[in-house]
């Protein structure tokens, strides 16, 4: 099959989140199936000014918005031997950041990401390249599957063309006020129940949702648990409409990108047959951290956005506890300078046992995971979560709330499982995390029994293998009943 995946972001060339991990490792294993896979993605400034080869073309489009016509070239570069598209138009994605500053998000965001897929939509017809397949994600790419349904139904280059809309994270929708139609070249005709209206205002995600001919999210559990008034973030009745197309996929790991035999990164490689090696890293990052450097204390870790999604306000009450604990927590993180100002207020008291870090840094983070006997992931929602996967290759038992893809990869010994790989807890409060916390530290103290679980953990495989023969046969069911 032809499959272009069409998104925001794409590691190694912009990241902000999982979106890019996913972007950026499943195409290489669809790939190898034997596919002919392609990506896009806007050619950002932060992309122009890396380290990418990028190759210009005389390929071009003029794009009309809100009264104005906008021009885009198209650019390209690849990725582990994928063809990878870039969109150029400095004027919309010549800028510092990809969605926003920390101010808050860029006001013409709607115009930005329709430019991007009516430009994808135009220079696909003067390619050399009819996809099968339009794999969109997240809400910047849901007006491919929405124009693809309404304004080129007739249209016989996409006649064989079916759509496939992937929803990472429910929480983030692409909301804009109505007078935003206008500005992203639509009339008043999508301002509909059945289209793109939602509470008097213009809801992309849920336009994607409904115009694609299949739609997946990113692991089962999340699946079912959007269909629930809970989390279903005010879609969870559009959701229902679409639930005998509605699938969950889980979400891998790159396999070569993850690996604790071979990470330049980390203080010192090594495998599940050769733990002794992982002790060098806990002493690496506890020497780089400034904490006591003892081999026997058991070493917590988190490397999460801080954001409430993630459970931070849970953590932040536990702090106290921890401090006063025999044990040493680790956190990298950045986001909500709420959260900054509480964790630079406690790291102002002096507790020695525990490592505040706010920013980001890659080569600390893979540290933490190699370094770390425990690994925090208390998400009061997680659609599938690659920390908790990371932390199992690289020897890092989890500790999880039971909720999406955490729910799909952590198994907790308690529930009657007979080879658990980690320990989780159902109540999104602190006393349930405590509690598991203290769980996983008795268990820790079981040497021979927590080396099982470690191997047991690095031993599995999470690369995208499996899922990548999932999504082929759902490409296949897509094609197959392609909605008219």
């Amino acid at each position: 099959m032809k499959i272009l995946f069409v998104a925001s972001e794409v590691a190694p060339f912009a990241k902000t989140g999982g979106l890019a991990d996913v972007t950026g490792s499943l195409p290489v294993a669809l790939k190898g199936l034997g596919h002919d896979v392609r990506i896009i993605l806007p050619l950002y400034k932060t992309v122009g000014e890396g380290p990418f080869p990028i190759h210009k073309g005389r390929k071009s489009v003029e794009i009309p918005l809100g009264g104005s016509t906008h021009k885009g070239f198209l650019r390209q570069s690849t990725s582990a031997d994928i063809p990878v598209y870039l969109l150029e138009n400095r004027g919309f994605f010549h800028r510092d950041h990809l969605y926003g500053t920390p101010a808050g998000d860029y006001p013409d965001n709607h115009q930005r990401f329709a430019f991007f897929c009516r430009g994808i939509l135009d220079l696909l017809k003067r390619m050399d390249f009819r996809p099968d397949i339009l794999h969109c994600h997240d809400w910047q790419t849901a007006l491919v599957p929405v124009l693809l349904r309404y304004e080129h139904r007739e249209d016989p280059f996409f006649m064989n063309t079916a759509t496939v809309f992937t929803i990472h994270n429910l929480a983030y929708q692409g909301l804009f006020p109505k007078t935003s139609l206008a500005e992203m070249g639509l009339d008043w005709s999508y301002f509909t129940i059945d289209r793109l209206e939602f509470y008097d205002q213009v809801n992309l995600m849920k336009g994607g949702i409904l115009a694609a001919d299949l739609v997946t999210t990113v692991s089962p559990t999340y699946c079912n648990e959007i269909l629930s008034v809970e989390q279903g973030c005010g879609l969870e009745g559009v959701l229902a409409e679409r639930r005998d197309d509605l699938y969950g996929v889980l979400n891998g790991l790159d396999p070569d990108e993850w690996d604790p035999a071979t990470d330049r990164h980390i203080f010192k490689t090594y495998t599940s047959a050769a733990l002794a090696a992982k002790t060098a890293n806990k002493k690496g990052l506890q020497k780089r951290l400034g904490l006591e450097e003892v081999p026997d204390i058991p070493l917590v870790g988190m490397v999460t956005r801080l954001a409430s999604q993630k459970g931070i306000d849970l953590l932040v009450e536990l702090l106290p506890r921890l401090a006063a604990e025999k044990v040493q927590f680790v956190l990298l993180g950045a986001g909500d300078e709420s959260y900054h100002r509480l964790f630079a207020d406690f790291k102002a008291r002096g507790a020695g046992n525990i490592s505040l870090n706010i920013g980001y840094d890659s080569a600390c983070a893979r540290q933490i995971y190699a370094g770390s006997d425990i690994f925090l992931m208390p998400s009061h929602y997680e659609p599938c979560g690659l920390g908790q996967l990371i932390a199992l290759r690289y020897g890092a038992v989890p500790v999880v709330r039971k909720t999406g893809g955490l729910a799909d990869t952590v198994f907790d010994g308690r529930d009657g499982v007979r080879e658990p790989n980690g320990f989780s807890f159902d109540d999104f409060t602190s006393e349930a995390l405590w509690e598991t916390l203290q769980r996983a530290l008795q268990a820790y103290r079981q040497r021979d029994a927590w080396k099982k679980m470690v191997r047991r953990g690095m031993n599995r495989d999470y690369s995208w293998l499996q899922s990548a023969a999932e999504y082929e046969r759902l490409y296949r069911n897509a094609l197959a009943t392609k909605r008219l």
